[in-house]
């Protein structure tokens, strides 16, 4: 059997839980410091009303929310098992209480064997992590941050609003609690080089996370990005370009990682560009195709020094 090119995330579950687990993306109708004023923004250049999300809390509560999502989950992929997955905006921001009960409602589904939350990580007290530190001592309880780049310009650029030092203290803190991390990185920020993103790679080969999303940038609606693309301002990464910055990008990362996502799942009723995000499996079978051209896998030029790339190294 050929060498694994990279750890996936679906493996992983089913190890974990012998059977076949799928993740429920969920909108809890929560907020984001960067959207309401908090940090002096109007929010990332690429995110729209949603907060990447479905919208979904507009309409339903979080237990209704996960029996809709199962019928359809077990139709498709026979799944068993589930993954709750706060995505929307940023999952912990706000009070203990509302998150408590927030977490529980979705935990109270027999079938519900964790939880994923996405936020930023600045925006993590260590409250909240006791909270989930104590979730975790019976289920599988997972947090998400947005990183996107470790470049300072490019985290101007798009008005992230946090540093890379921040993304280093989260999980450091949540590390202390045993909490596992999956770092969200996006190929194909505004001014970012093809060796800017690698760069991304070396920073997060240097702590002690537990799995990557990889997501290409794509543009949609009612975003900063839009108009940005609309007067020329930014160009999308062609398919190749992508393929090609994804592989290199896990051949720097150290094998333990595990690999959630090798690229996104844009609402085509949203997406502007790339039209060929839209096309799943030929990306994935792109990124595989090259990394087989090119003899190489996860891991294979992973960081020996451990030097960790200078956060305020200004980008070229």
């Amino acid at each position: 059997m050929a060498m694994l090119l990279y750890r996936d995330y679906n493996s992983y579950l089913r190890e974990t839980f012998g059977c076949r687990v799928q993740k429920i993306s969920l909108d809890a109708g929560l907020g984001c410091p960067n959207r309401d004023g908090t940090l002096g923004s109007s929010g990332c250049i690429y995110c729209n009303d949603k907060g990447s999300g479905t919208g979904a809390a507009r309409f339903a509560s979080i237990s209704e929310q996960v029996r809709a999502a199962k019928e359809g989950l077990i139709r498709r992929y026979k799944a068993k098992k589930f993954i709750a997955y706060f995505q929307s905006f940023s999952n912990t921001y706000a009070p203990l209480p509302k998150l408590a009960a927030l977490y529980g409602e979705a935990l109270e589904d027999p079938d519900v064997v964790g939880l994923s939350i996405g936020t930023r990580p600045d925006c993590v007290t260590d409250e909240t992590l006791d909270l989930l530190a104590r979730l975790g001592k019976t289920r599988l309880v997972w947090l998400e941050f947005g990183l996107q780049s470790a470049k300072v310009d490019t985290l101007e650029r798009i008005r992230r609003g946090h540093t890379a030092a921040a993304f280093s203290d989260a999980v450091k803190r949540c590390r202390e609690r045993n909490i596992p991390v999956c770092a969200h990185v996006i190929l194909g920020l505004p001014g970012e080089s093809h060796e800017d993103m690698l760069d991304t790679a070396r920073f997060l080969a240097l702590h002690d996370i537990q799995a990557v999303k990889i997501h290409l940038l794509y543009v949609i609606t009612g975003t900063a990005l839009h108009e940005m693309y609309k007067s020329g301002a930014y160009s999308c990464l062609s398919r190749e370009n992508y393929a090609a910055a994804a592989g290199d990008f896990l051949a720097l990362l150290p094998p333990r990682f595990i690999i959630q996502r090798l690229t996104g799942d844009p609402h085509p009723q949203e997406l502007v560009a790339p039209l060929w995000a839209l096309d799943k499996q030929r990306n994935l079978n792109a990124v595989r195709t090259y990394m087989q051209q090119n003899g190489l896998y996860q891991g294979k030029n992973r960081p020996v020094t451990g030097e960790n790339p200078d956060e305020s190294k200004r980008s070229r």
